[in-house]
């Protein structure tokens, strides 16, 4: 049972990765995602999730810095962007990004999405990346079942992780089971369904073990064995959704809410968001 914050799962390749991290996605650079990152960081949390298209890159840096915490206990991702994909243009990506986090190196580094055709030149990229000690673990966003088969029958380094839109309208069972049989950690975004909670089920939950909405579906992620990483910018709500080691949903919980799935999406379907 994961009964901590700072727990962590084991990557396929050694590298602990904590189960529950903070994601700052539409978070503004500067003072927001600051106190973002600063309050997560005093809850508890030692993973943050960041992109280049995020924009807020520095501010993520800025936080981290004046958190205190050595950087080698802190979990740092960050993710290459379309416009950047390619071999060449992936390692500068890189380069850019990890001088404005103002780190040695990154914990995770992902391609962020697949597209239609550079993915596997831009993944060398990543291999390189990981090979020069510059990343510690990488991985990929949301790619599905055809995506993964394609990449890792043309690379060196199986990904680590992908990272895709997963919750309880969208538990991508086929995905799930690829990445486990596969030895890729799973890794939810939007695991809050973008505050769409209003769920029956959900309220019954949460009143039966004394917890928000939100906590019975982070809690719900990490006894799927899946990584998960909420977005918020409220110090408040930070602490909310860290406050979920406390307690542990039954296994009939657990299979009342895996049939909540209506393959629904609240982000772009990856064979869609073609570029």
């Amino acid at each position: 049972m994961v009964t901590s914050i700072q727990d962590s799962t084991t990557l396929r390749n050694g590298v602990r990765m904590p189960w529950l991290g903070l994601g700052v996605w539409k978070t503004q650079d500067g003072e927001e995602v600051e106190h973002a990152v600063r309050a997560a960081i005093e809850a508890g949390y030692r993973s943050i999730d960041t992109a280049a298209i995020y924009g807020n890159e520095a501010g993520v840096g800025r936080g981290i810095k004046v958190s205190g915490v050595n950087r080698e206990d802190l979990f740092i991702t960050t993710k290459v962007w379309n416009d950047d994909q390619g071999y060449e243009s992936t390692l500068q990506a890189f380069e850019t990004s990890r001088q404005k986090l103002g780190v040695e190196y990154l914990d995770l580094y992902l391609v962020h999405w697949p597209g239609t055709s550079k993915y596997i030149e831009t993944y060398r990229a990543l291999e390189k990346l990981y090979k020069d000690g510059l990343v510690k673990a990488i991985g990929v966003s949301n790619f599905l079942v055809h995506h993964l088969e394609e990449l890792i029958a043309n690379c060196e380094i199986k990904p680590m992780v992908n990272q895709v839109e997963y919750h309880p309208l969208l538990n991508q069972q086929e995905l799930y089971n690829y990445c486990k049989q596969e030895g890729i950690q799973l890794e939810a975004w939007s695991p809050l369904m973008q505050g769409n909670l209003d769920l029956p089920l959900l309220t019954e939950l949460a009143t039966k073990y004394q917890k928000s909405p939100a906590q019975i579906v982070l809690r719900w992620d990490i006894q799927q064995g899946v990584v998960t990483i909420p977005k918020s910018i409220r110090a408040e709500r930070i602490q909310e959704n860290g406050n979920i080691f406390d307690f542990e949903l039954s296994n009939d919980d657990m299979k009342r809410l895996n049939t909540l799935n209506e393959d629904k999406r609240f982000g772009p379907h990856p064979d869609k968001f073609v570029f």
